[in-house]
């Protein structure tokens, strides 16, 4: 009676012998397709090698793929208000002439206005807030509403202020050579933005983390980036996507995590009214959508 080591020797070769077998198979149905989608059969060429019978079929290799370095161009598909045809010539979705990273259709107007033209814009904001406190039934002309058209004119101004950042000048060069390929982590980030829909306030925290490549970015500049982003108009899902890219675009690094989380005054306030309920929404980037231990390890050391 044969031995168990026997018997286990007879399995494995078995098995050996059943994938070697079957490794051919994928190739020859892949031969097969390309044949039938017009390419040339190459025993058609007359090479009696490649009809022999006896010719040992090729494995396809796949190319090598730099996972998560830079701005994957499969991601920009779902990135946040992008345009491939910017006119810079790079191919990336976050340049434009000026700087500002996906400006809407007035930003640039207002970045470049004179004094003169920012007061008349201001002129015009507290006329317009005038006639909203005459439609919901107040008396603009009270002492307590007399200067609120004006106050709220400059306040606003101020909340949407990131139209008039550039992100050149937000990073300022904070960008230096170091020989660190571990997790960069910045967390309990508050922002504090405005909901586009409702024009009333989201406010919350966001954790950004990257892994460098070769370059590293400064500390107070991921919460700047942030700071950037949120006093726009916004809704949470795009905020957080445009901090990620632009974080990925700065420096090219392995790969980029967000994630944000907020409570929604539209939500608390208004409508629904349902108080303490939170939004979390993220957006991750090369190494950390790609690989699960990365990401795991990041979602560890933010909730630490």
């Amino acid at each position: 009676m044969s031995s168990h080591c026997d018997l286990l020797s007879d399995g494995l070769r078995q098995l050996q012998f059943e994938q070697k077998f079957t490794s051919f198979e994928p190739n020859e149905a892949s031969s097969h397709n390309d044949i039938s989608q017009g390419e040339t059969d190459p025993s058609e060429d007359g090479d009696p090698q490649s009809s022999s019978p006896s010719a040992t079929p090729v494995r396809p290799t796949r190319p090598h793929v730099r996972e998560g370095y830079g701005f994957r161009p499969p991601s920009r598909v779902s990135t946040p208000l992008t345009n491939p045809s910017n006119g810079t010539g790079s191919g990336s979705p976050l340049p434009d002439p000026n700087g500002l990273g996906w400006p809407a259709k007035s930003t640039i107007s207002r970045l470049l206005a004179t004094p003169d033209e920012r007061a008349a814009r201001e002129k015009r904001m507290a006329s317009a807030v005038r006639t909203i406190l005459e439609c919901i039934g107040e008396d603009p002309g009270r002492e307590g509403l007399l200067k609120t058209p004006e106050r709220y004119a400059q306040a606003i101004m101020w909340m949407t202020r990131g139209y008039e950042e550039r992100l050149a000048d937000v990073i300022n060069d904070a960008v230096f050579a170091e020989d660190h390929d571990e997790m960069v982590l910045v967390r309990d980030i508050d922002i504090s933005s405005l909901c586009e829909h409702h024009l009333v306030p989201f406010t919350g925290k966001v954790a950004i983390a990257y892994i460098p490549n070769h370059l590293v970015l400064g500390l107070s500049k991921l919460a700047r980036i942030a700071e950037t982003f949120s006093r726009r108009l916004q809704v949470q899902e795009r905020l957080t996507k445009q901090i990620a890219i632009a974080v990925q675009e700065a420096i090219k690094p392995r790969g980029v995590a967000v994630v944000m989380e907020a409570t929604h005054m539209c939500m608390t306030m208004r409508g629904v009214q349902k108080p303490g309920s939170i939004t979390v929404t993220s957006c991750m980037l090369g190494c950390f959508r790609t690989q699960q231990k990365t990401r795991e390890e990041f979602l560890t050391l933010m909730k630490r």
